[in-house]
């Protein structure tokens, strides 16, 4: 019961800890570096990289520590490390995010390097990102494609596709400029980790420090690292289709500008400059015609895109006040401006402006008898009334969802 307390679904899958770590002045820690692997059943590969990770620090001369961050495993890992003379944690939530949270909370180092424990990762050279971060640097990502990947290391969905696509993604939508959005090897300050508040549990932790790390404006660098095949006999815990689905719907479900506001902006200008046309007359492009019809499937086109634009606000509000990402100059400059009251009158008079037309259009029909209408003619008239009857509606009906869950300072 704790635990579901502590627990928020954001959607399927995509879990978020609501809890908030205990912060100390790390600043002030004599320890430099903490090394945080997260474990779930890597016996055969786990002292490997201790001993390098060990290693390192002892060859550069670096006060750090070690940090497993077990998250179930049955395999005897647990044994290895205490026998290696590390610290190690135990995670009680389940999830990728959830151990590398764990273990980061744990770390008394003024800067964390998080890598997975499958030998994947060289932890015998991380001098480029504690050089990166002792220049100023908050978050340094390592650059598998840049750094090199060893043939079989990465699937050829991982390397070819889904890789590109989803950094690309990252960078579009969030100005980040980095090559490898998702690279496990990666360094950053434990100030400014504290800083990101990171709610997520699962396999989307990366994405949201990434996230957060650009939204918050923080120095983010990157270093070329390479990637090796792991050392282990069992499938790997990633999973192709599922886990990038996951990330590709964490980015896009918080930027709710490229997710539902160019979607809904574009279509209110192509279903308004499209239905002013048809309203002046029937538009002829070669033999194809344009008229009552179009302008039908057009006032629904202006309709959902009114719907979009606020959902855009819906999600805007909701990612800040559920803590999972930082509020925006815009969105405080929206809530100073709105209220539920100024939702309801506009929403009202939207509606009272086309409850009059729907009258006076009644009225014209009435002067012919109440006979068969010209449809060319009337349905042109009808719409005009209906749309601003329903998106009246619409907008006194999410003035009161707005009201019910912002809770944005005004």
């Amino acid at each position: 019961m704790e635990n579901q307390r502590n627990k928020a679904m954001i959607a399927p899958e995509i879990v978020v800890d609501k809890t908030t770590p205990i912060t100390k002045n790390i600043d002030a820690s004599p320890m430099e570096v903490s090394i945080v692997m997260p474990c779930l059943n890597e016996a055969e590969t786990l002292a490997i990289c201790i001993k390098k990770a060990q290693d390192f620090l002892k060859k550069n001369n670096i006060l750090g520590e070690v940090i497993i961050s077990d998250n179930g495993s049955a395999d005897g890992s647990i044994k290895i490390a205490e026998k290696l003379g590390v610290k190690v944690v135990h995670a009680k939530l389940k999830g990728y995010g959830a151990a590398l949270r764990e273990g980061i909370n744990n770390a008394v180092g003024r800067y964390v390097i998080m890598g997975d424990s499958d030998d994947s990762y060289d932890f015998s050279n991380l001098m480029p990102f504690i050089e990166k971060l002792r220049e100023g640097n908050d978050l340094v990502m390592g650059n598998r494609f840049k750094g090199g990947i060893a043939k079989t290391a990465m699937p050829f969905l991982h390397k070819y596709v889904g890789n590109p696509m989803l950094s690309f993604i990252g960078r579009l939508f969030f100005k980040v400029k980095i090559g490898d959005f998702h690279c496990g090897l990666r360094a950053f300050r434990k100030t400014a980790y504290e800083k990101m508040n990171l709610k997520t549990i699962g396999m989307e932790f990366a994405s949201e420090m990434v996230v957060k790390a650009s939204l918050m404006k923080m120095r983010i660098s990157e270093v070329p690292t390479t990637l090796s095949p792991d050392g282990r006999s069992r499938p790997p815990h990633l999973r192709t289709f599922r886990d990038g689905w996951r990330h590709l719907r964490f980015l896009l479900m918080f930027s709710p500008k490229w997710l539902f506001l160019i979607p809904g902006i574009s279509l209110l200008i192509i279903s308004s400059i499209g239905g002013g046309l048809i309203l002046m007359g029937p538009i002829q492009i070669g033999n194809v015609g344009f008229d009552i019809h179009t302008l039908i499937v057009l006032s629904f086109v202006f309709l959902v895109g009114i719907q979009f634009i606020f959902f855009h606000v819906f999600v805007k509000t909701f990612r800040v006040t559920s803590g999972l990402l930082p509020g925006s100059n815009g969105l405080y400059r929206f809530y100073r401006i709105f209220t539920l009251e100024k939702g309801i009158c506009t929403g009202l008079v939207v509606l009272l402006l086309g409850m009059v037309l729907f009258v006076i259009n009644f009225l014209l029909w009435g002067n012919t008898g109440f006979s068969e209408l010209q449809p060319t003619f009337f349905v042109k008239k009808i719409l005009l009334s209906t749309v601003p009857i329903i998106l009246g509606i619409q907008i006194i009906l999410y003035s009161f969802i707005l009201s019910l869950i912002s809770v944005v300072s005004k």
